[in-house]
């Protein structure tokens, strides 16, 4: 990293690039093995170069590739594909192709057909409002949850509260953002083992990085808890092998590994969990009978119980061409190269000082690759210590073509627990109408409206981490901002 670096951590004077990776590829000669993806990046995804753009937001969504539409659309040109609820040549056509593409999905994670279910939806959300409404809770049921759980998770809470059940949420450590060792058993034995219990953690957090232990699936079942594991921050880099770990409920979304199709998601559900779901209600495509005068209605079981009206039959056939992609790359390749970039990235990060010496960044989660993925969250520093507005830091990022995410990244147990607000804190501070986003920081005292979020993925290079760090070096001994920024998004 000396090599790379000035004293002050910004790019060293007169470092060109090249120099700083030929001096990252000395520091880890594994890394040349991904050089498929190098290849890809002037084929595949030329379009990143040829616009100078640096991409830094793949925990919000991957990028697709040209393959990827071409063959897409030669599928298109090739055949005429209708409404699969019918027997007809044309709706037979295309469920051939959804069934198709949903066996890839399950054979991907290598999920046995007779144990799991593939359900599409339209993105991780909708998977996890499937199993929230149709959860069998019920007054003495829990449902338990990590602080750092996307707030697609944090409203299954809602249905639970509904139903009578008691939610608990189970508190991170800082700096690291994690669970401490043995609090997780605590909580899963609070609960009576005869209940519906329903206990939910991403694999890999969307705010800090950090990537929890998929043994707690086994732990919480013994227990006799259900288990949601939301993998949508978790499998664009990372495998996740259904015939190892084997949780009840995984909710996923496409766009999030391979680009596109957007809108497309899925439930991955392990078939025994799946039949103690209970609808609140039907729709098209989901019964094999109903009428209107006798009220009487027949559900269909399995997936179709759960696909409600017409699923995306066009786009649906596209996953399996984005899986394929996948595989012909690798995994592992691509979780090497997010890896070894990544520790480059943090470290370089972490020497950023201002001309005192003073630190000019500030990380929040882990700040070693030690059981984390590629989601760096962090705040640019003021001398002073005080957080930089992240707004201005989306302001010149975007000048400099720089992709990259703001905000608390709708995860706001995470963000709680990195800025140390407190629960009493919170709950005297009442979110009025007429309030923005930004009122309501000040009213809680948050130091900063939110963190900066790098996420690293599919296609990142050497070339778009050394160039955030040139541009991360211009918040250097920056002591002001100016007050004309735009107000907060919302979560």
């Amino acid at each position: 990293m000396s090599a790379l670096l000035s004293p002050l951590g910004a790019p060293a004077e007169g470092t060109d690039l090249q120099q700083a990776e030929a001096a990252f590829h000395d520091a880890n000669p594994g890394f040349r093995e991904t050089a498929v993806i190098d290849a890809l990046r002037e084929t595949d995804y030329s379009r990143l170069d040829a616009r100078g753009d640096v991409y830094l937001d793949y925990t919000g969504g991957s990028l697709y590739a040209t393959s990827q539409l071409d063959e897409h659309l030669r599928m298109l040109h090739g055949a005429v594909y209708g409404n699969p609820h019918s027997v007809n040549p044309t709706s037979s056509a295309a469920t051939i192709l959804v069934e198709q593409a949903r066996a890839a999905v399950l054979r991907y994670f290598n999920a046995p057909e007779s144990e799991y279910a593939c359900i599409f939806t339209p993105n991780a959300t909708g998977a996890l409002r499937l199993v929230g409404e149709s959860y069998p809770f019920a007054p003495g049921d829990r449902c338990l949850a990590t602080f750092d759980n996307h707030n697609s998770v944090n409203g299954i809470r809602e249905f639970a509260h509904a139903k009578g059940a008691h939610t608990t949420y189970v508190p991170l450590e800082a700096p690291d953002l994690r669970v401490a060792d043995g609090l997780l058993k605590r909580y899963l034995d609070e609960a009576a083992p005869d209940r519906h219990n329903l206990f939910a953690y991403p694999a890999q957090s969307n705010f800090s990085g950090v990537k929890h232990p998929l043994e707690w699936i086994a732990v919480a079942h013994r227990r006799g808890w259900d288990v949601i594991v939301d993998c949508a921050a978790f499998v664009p880099t990372s495998r996740l092998d259904l015939s190892e770990c084997k949780p009840d409920f995984v909710p996923i979304s496409f766009y999030k590994m391979f680009g596109y199709p957007t809108g497309l998601g899925a439930l991955l559900a392990r078939r025994p969990a799946l039949a103690r779901l209970h609808r609140p209600w039907f729709s098209g495509g989901t019964v094999v009978a109903a009428n209107v005068q006798g009220e009487m209605v027949v559900p269909l079981s399995g997936h179709a119980l759960f696909e409600d009206g017409t699923v995306d039959y066009l786009g649906i056939p596209a996953v399996e061409i984005g899986l394929r992609h996948l595989e012909r790359i690798g995994i592992d390749t691509i979780s090497r190269r997010v890896q070894d970039l990544g520790t480059w990235l943090l470290d370089a990060l972490q020497r950023l000082r201002h001309s005192d010496g003073s630190p000019a960044t500030r990380i929040y989660g882990p700040t070693k690759w030690d059981r984390r993925g590629g989601t760096i969250a962090f705040n640019f520093l003021h001398p002073d210590g005080r957080a930089i507005d992240e707004r201005y830091v989306d302001r010149v990022a975007s000048s400099h073509r720089i992709s990259v995410r703001t905000g608390c990244f709708c995860n706001s147990g995470a963000g709680e627990t990195a800025f140390s607000i407190s629960r009493d804190t919170l709950i005297g501070a009442e979110f009025t109408d007429g309030m923005i986003l930004d009122d309501y920081i000040r009213l809680v005292g948050m130091p900063t409206g939110g963190a900066v979020r790098v996420s690293l993925g599919l296609v990142t290079n050497f070339a778009d981490v050394h160039r955030f760090m040139a541009f991360a070096a211009e918040f250097r001994d920056l002591r002001a901002v100016p007050a004309d920024l735009p107000p907060r998004l919302a979560c």
